[in-house]
């Protein structure tokens, strides 16, 4: 700029005609013209390791960026920002007084491992130190991008809002989990629509899968989640997403013993301390489908375990009582929810090596966990359990708990309790997000797991707690008691998006299947849409450090043969590969524990043919168990034929599954 102000000066000077004070202010104005429209713009670059991602973060009269994959924009310029009150706000004409950089290459070793006993933690990071203090950070992955605001103010913040303006490229396309109210189980469809339809009077819960016009996905969500409201994103009608958050609650009314009605909230959404770190937004970035099951950002950024010997942390299955409706037959006592029923469950779990058995709701009087109905003895029951190496988990409703917290704490681990699975919260505004904390925490202290239904996703807090091993916060197998529409394609559409979070509790397990043409939603007596082997395949497609097995024991002592599957899967595993995945389509998945591999095949409600390479296999023959769709498992959809071979590292084999079909193996 000022060597072309100077080519101007002397240009100037050669038309003597015009005066010197009047070719000044010529000069002066022109200069002012140029300058006016252009704001003073620091751009930094943030690679990442293998060079595939790069971010261009802008800082203007406000911090902006965009992400390319390759050379090609899959995040065109996004704003951040946060109010923090007292008319400040983080990232308004922003100055950037020091950056850091920094590069990480160091391997995570999970108490709980999903999908692999180590992860590659592997990143580029440059931090912005910005006057008023406060730092933004953005990291950039191989397989994401991520950031957050830091703040080191001596006082408490009220947080007003937080920006987060996501525009993505011309005809991108929204997997959209649409939401009508912030008080939610977040228990949602994943509607495949253009990302221009969204309105912006729609809104959705996390997570949500963007896909541009080249294929390239990218899943947003959040980690590190603590003492702060949860995101929320809304629709523009164009082709960005806003963010937007639950404001505090000033007024909740309980209209029953777990169900809120929020009569007011506040205009802001966080009172917090000043100095401290903001969660951090992630997108997940992914050029196959395949990548986005791989992904592991959200507990990589998390916290990690504040549990100095979690050794007592016992992952396992769980038979469950609720969604069969304790409908055990073939026995001489009356079934229900009394000691005689539970102790059946118990030698099923023990005779099949099943390692919790959980009591539902109905082993106390709704409203006091001190009142266990007469039916049940509840020292009896866990004795019993002890005698036959099982544990007992147990169901509370979220507020019952917090009411009569130290009481009933101190009663579960009197019992001999391992578990709670605390239902109904509904929320994740910043009391609840912090409703959540104390819980782990206390459970951990007890040396309790936890299972959080009526949930929001999982956003950090099972790396720094993980003996929160798993949640619900998705559209699971219990709504097939009261619904018609969970269907197959919703099966291998959540592993894609949900799962990406973190595990998934969708309490697998149907021993009585259907094809939608003859599914009925009964809630006593429930069915599953889809195979037997589309049930049996989720053992190894969803990811849950605490799987149920949903049936009836009756149900499964008639089923020997799934049993030789159920008993041996694991529920975590030391390395995990996809072997082929289309979301909403089908997923092929190989996982290993131990010396052992399974193998699980999930597709649609379309008939699938597909090939599986073994070549993941270690030298030498070995034995494969497969549990395929029967020949008429797209009439009658129990059929299911077990055979058994050798298999060696050269082989290929074709598989056929039926609609709403599944496939799974085990290898030794």
């Amino acid at each position: 700029m000022t060597t072309l102000i100077l080519v101007l000066f002397e240009k100037l000077k050669s038309y003597r005609k015009i005066e010197c004070k009047s070719w000044i202010i010529l000069l002066l104005l022109l200069s002012a013209s140029m300058v006016k429209p252009l704001i003073a713009q620091e751009i930094y670059d943030l690679e990442s390791p293998n060079g595939r991602i790069l971010a261009h973060i802008r800082f203007t009269d406000k911090i902006d960026f965009e992400v390319l994959y390759g050379s090609k924009p899959i995040v065109e310029y996004s704003t951040i920002a946060m109010d923090v009150g007292e008319g400040f706000v983080l990232g308004k004409k922003p100055k950037v007084t020091k950056k850091i950089t920094n590069s990480v290459d160091r391997e995570l070793y999970p108490v709980v491992p999903l999908k692999s006993k180590t992860i590659r933690d592997n990143f580029n990071e440059s931090s912005f130190k910005c006057k008023g203090k406060y730092n933004i950070v953005f990291r950039v992955y191989d397989n994401g991008v991520a950031w957050r605001f830091e703040t080191w103010f001596k006082d408490n913040v009220r947080v007003n809002s937080e920006t987060l303006d996501l525009s993505f490229p011309e005809n991108s396309k929204i997997w959209f989990p649409e939401e009508e109210h912030f008080v939610s189980h977040n228990e949602r469809y994943y509607l495949h629509e253009n990302l221009n339809d969204i309105s912006a009077e729609r809104f959705c819960s996390l997570p949500a899968l963007v896909e541009s016009a080249d294929n390239i996905k990218v899943l947003i969500t959040e980690t590190d989640l603590e003492d702060y409201p949860g995101m929320w994103l809304k629709g523009t009608g164009g082709n960005s997403l806003n963010a937007i958050f639950p404001g505090v609650a000033l007024e909740v009314n309980m209209t029953n013993d777990r169900n809120p009605d929020i009569l007011k909230s506040a205009d802001y959404i966080a009172e917090t301390n000043g100095n401290r770190t903001f969660p951090w937004r992630i997108l997940a970035i992914a050029e196959n489908d395949a990548d986005l099951i791989m992904n592991q950002l959200s507990y990589q950024l998390a916290k990690p375990s504040v549990i100095e010997d979690p050794s007592w942390i016992k992952p396992g299955k769980v038979s469950w009582d609720w969604w069969n409706a304790w409908n055990i037959y073939s026995v001489d006592f009356k079934a229900g929810v009394n000691t005689e029923t539970y102790k059946y469950y118990i030698d099923f779990a023990s005779e099949y090596g099943i390692e919790y058995i959980i009591m539902d709701e109905g082993w106390y009087v709704l409203g006091n966990l001190m009142d266990v109905v007469p039916e049940i003895d509840m020292e009896e029951i866990i004795s019993y359990a002890n005698e036959k190496n099982v544990d007992v988990i147990l169901w509370v409703v979220w507020k019952t708990l917090e009411d009569q917290w130290d009481e009933a704490f101190d009663q579960f681990e009197k019992w001999g309790v391992k578990g709670l699975k605390v239902d109904f919260m509904q929320r994740d505004d910043q009391w609840m997000v912090d409703y959540y904390h104390r819980v782990a925490k206390e459970a951990a202290k007890r040396k309790m797991l936890v299972d959080f239904h009526g949930a929001y996703k999982p956003a950090g807090l099972r790396r720094k707690y993980p003996n929160v091993i798993t949640r619900e916060g998705l559209r699971g197998l219990e709504h097939n008691k009261w619904s018609k529409t969970q269907t197959p394609e919703h099966d291998v559409t959540l592993p894609f998006i949900r799962m990406v979070a973190g595990p998934i509790d969708y309490t697998p397990g149907a021993m009585v299947n259907a094809q939608p043409d003859n599914f009925r939603a009964i809630w006593n007596r429930p069915m599953s849409m889809g195979t037997r082997c589309h049930q049996l395949a989720m053992y190894v497609v969803f990811e849950s450090p605490l799987q149920m097995l949903a049936d009836n024991p009756s149900n499964y002592y008639k089923e020997a043969e799934c049993m030789e599957f159920l008993s041996a899967v694991p529920s975590i595993w030391d390395t995990t590969i996809v072997l082929s995945a289309k979301i909403a389509d089908h997923i092929l998945i190989a996982r290993k524990k131990g010396n052992e591999w399974f193998v699980g095949t999930m597709t649609n409600g379309e008939p699938k043919d597909l090939e599986i390479d073994f070549s993941f296999l270690g030298t030498g023959k070995h034995k494969i168990d497969i549990w395929q769709d029967g020949i008429n498992a797209d009439r009658y959809a129990s059929d299911y034929k077990k055979l058994s071979k050798d298999i060696s590292v050269n082989d290929k084999m074709k598989i056929h599954l039926a609609p709403g079909g599944g496939w799974a193996a085990k290898v030794d």
